[in-house]
């Protein structure tokens, strides 16, 4: 017996290859990215593939609330930009990508 071993034990060899098997090893880890996926991920690709089809058909006359909290009526329709009329005479051009809500018909009327 060495000195050494009285303060410290000696390590030993394991046997080779994984205990559980390699596939067994990464199930947790697996299993973590799965619920990731349906938790986070799904439902912010399905978020914006709806915004995406709701920018698309934007149209004229329609009632808005952009990302801003600025609400109006759409006066016109660009490739990349609307103008929306926030009051008599007022007019306003923000980017598509900016429009939050469509509200339905008379809305802001009510306001």
């Amino acid at each position: 017996m060495n000195l050494l071993d009285f303060f410290i034990s000696p390590a030993h060899a394991q046997a080779a290859g994984p205990a559980g098997g390699g596939l067994l090893t990464f199930l947790p880890l697996l299993l973590m990215l799965a619920v990731m996926y349906f938790l986070f991920i799904r439902p912010q690709q399905k978020r914006v593939k709806e915004h995406a089809a709701m920018v698309g058909a934007l149209k004229k006359g329609d009632e808005i609330v952009t990302n801003g909290g600025l609400g109006g009526t759409i006066s016109k329709v660009h490739d990349a930009f609307i103008s929306i009329k926030v009051a008599d005479n007022v007019e306003v051009n923000v980017q598509k990508q900016a429009v939050a809500t469509l509200l339905p018909k008379g809305t802001l009327k009510t306001l």
